[in-house]
């Protein structure tokens, strides 16, 4: 069997401005980055602006679990799907982030014959949209320290800055340092640290803005620090977003590229799930739905994190509504959540299968709760049971909803057509969709509203930092902003050990960051760190390249 690169290798692809054919984007509208990669230029958007929207179907999960889901496989097997049964579809997933592709979860173009392609350019660099978003934010990093050397005439107190540095690596040796030592001509010495680039407010800004006038207007409002006496300093302030925005003029122009059966795939923006929102751009996703009649988007990790966000936050944003939910599980998945060890997920265990089934029911329940239908994808794997599968197919129509069969990694768009046709099915259900919560209501109100409906918290308890963070939002007068929670994918609860459907337990707040420019404020529960480490055995030691430029190891 060969891997997913072997696989991606051997495929033969058109070149892109044939797939951007299939869309009706014109050659003169692409800006290539070879063969394969293009930016797709505004004049498309304002060409079919007017255009009715095509159906919309979000992409999500169960409670991510070290055996594996398989949310982005299933979303290009979907369109691909589509694409056979001779509707005209497409597709748009995030952008891999380096941390990831060198740490624990490898690559992230998809897998088997349900990729993403040229996997290798897009996990590694792709057309340097990440790295352009690191650049405007450190850009506003350095430019707020150097108002510190230089007099500091707004009065920024150095112990109240918000703005840390930013890169698209995992790295624990960054979470906290100081900066400014060695003398006078190095700045002014104050404690600060780097966050993970796709966790960047300036990722968020790229991600949910429509246009470049939007994304100078966002990016004015990033608040950078604060006064002595309590008062906000933007990027505005120090006159920053100009030169922001030029960093990221290219960046905010959808990438199109393919899938393994020539499928038109948007891949753009990368904000994580567990301490983003989460959602491929606002721009890609606008524009897919104007050129198909049917557009798969994904959203990252459960749909309590992934889906929420992308409800709540970028539909709420972006005017957009969902017309169906594909909820992925996995057997093995739910056995992990029954209490099976990953050692032994292969053998058939139906009492395990039975318990950990309450995660997925917890998932449906979540989508239901925007008043979206939903379909139940279950990726295949080869050690399933006959049994096993029986169980969940019959426990999902004891919930009402429809379950099927998805084997898109080894057979492609052609493993994906009993998910096709439920997802045909559902998206012409009449569908009363709403939102979890109201901008009036009050941001402890908010935070309760999600981690009590969506996560099953008994309560919810603020530390005193938090506290103090929740008096200043008010203070401030950003009462209204929407909620981004930045908790554990690893569990509904806060605490990553916690598998299942835990129910009752109390979800701690241990701080509260305000992205006036994002429009969110960010509760960060738990021991969630807006830095990763490396594991021990990085997925990095695993790649490596041949003396004809090969890449291996991608997965």
């Amino acid at each position: 069997m060969m891997s997913d690169i072997e696989i991606a290798q051997v495929t033969r692809l058109e070149h892109i401005a044939k797939i951007a054919e299939k869309l009706g984007i014109r050659e003169e509208e692409l800006e290539y980055y070879g063969k394969y990669k293009a930016k797709v230029s505004p004049e498309v958007w304002e060409r079919v602006k007017d255009k009715a929207d095509g159906k919309l179907i979000l992409t999500t999960a169960i409670t991510p679990t070290p055996a594996g889901e398989g949310k982005t496989t299933t979303t290009i097997g979907l369109g691909q799907a589509l694409q056979k049964m001779g509707k005209k579809a497409a597709m748009a997933i995030r952008e891999p982030s380096l941390g990831p592709v060198f740490g624990v979860k490898g690559g992230a173009a998809g897998g088997g014959y349900s990729q993403v392609l040229p996997m290798e350019d897009i996990n590694l660099h792709f057309t340097g949209d990440i790295h352009a978003v690191t650049s405007a934010h450190n850009l506003l990093a350095a430019m707020a320290d150097n108002h510190l050397h230089h007099g500091n005439p707004l009065g920024l107190d150095p112990r109240q800055m918000a703005i840390r540095r930013a890169m698209d690596m995992n790295e624990r040796a960054l979470r906290s340092i100081v900066i400014g030592l060695g003398g006078k001509p190095n700045g002014v010495p104050r404690e600060s640290g780097f966050d993970i680039s796709v966790a960047s407010e300036v990722m968020a800004i790229l991600c949910l803005s429509s246009d470049l006038v939007e994304l100078k207007g966002r990016l004015s409002k990033i608040i950078v620090g604060y006064t002595y006496d309590g008062k906000p300093v933007t990027a505005g302030d120090l006159k920053a977003q100009g030169a922001m925005t030029a960093l990221l003029k290219e960046a905010i122009k959808p990438n199109l590229v393919q899938t393994v059966e020539g499928l038109p795939a948007f891949v753009h923006g990368g904000p994580f799930a567990n301490i983003a929102h989460g959602c491929n751009s606002v721009v890609a996703t606008k524009l897919g739905l104007k050129l198909a009649d049917y557009f798969v988007t994904e959203a990252g990790f459960g749909a309590e994190l992934g889906a929420e966000k992308f409800m709540d936050i970028k539909c709420r944003l972006a005017g957009l509504r969902p017309d169906a939910v594909v909820i992925v599980a996995t057997i093995r998945a739910l056995k992990m959540h029954g209490g099976v060890p990953k050692s032994a997920l292969a053998s058939e265990n139906l009492k395990a299968l039975e318990s950990g089934f309450a995660n997925l029911k917890k998932h449906v329940e979540n989508v239901r709760t925007f008043g979206v239908p939903a379909v139940v994808a279950l990726n295949r794997f080869p050690t399933d049971s006959d049994s096993e599968l029986k169980l969940v197919r019959d426990m999902c129509e004891s919930l009402g909803v429809p379950m099927a069969l998805s084997e898109v990694w080894a057979k492609g768009g052609n493993g994906g057509i009993e998910l096709a046709n439920e997802v045909l099915e559902a998206a012409e259900k009449p569908s009363s969709f709403k939102f979890l919560y109201e901008l009036h209501e009050s941001p402890k109100d908010k935070i309760e509203k999600i981690a009590k409906t969506l996560y099953g918290a008994g309560e919810v308890r603020y530390t005193p930092e938090a506290e103090a963070d929740l008096k200043r939002v008010h203070e401030l007068g950003y009462d209204d902003l929407l909620v981004c929670m930045a908790k554990t994918q690893s569990s509904l609860s806060d605490d990553p050990a916690l598998f299942g459907y835990p129910e009752g337990f109390t979800m701690t707040v241990r701080e509260v960051r305000i992205s006036a420019g994002a429009g969110f404020i960010v509760p960060i529960t738990g021991k969630i760190m807006t830095m990763p480490g490396l594991p021990k055995v990085p997925a990095a030691e695993g790649v490596d390249v041949d003396e004809f430029g090969r890449i291996t190891g991608l997965f």
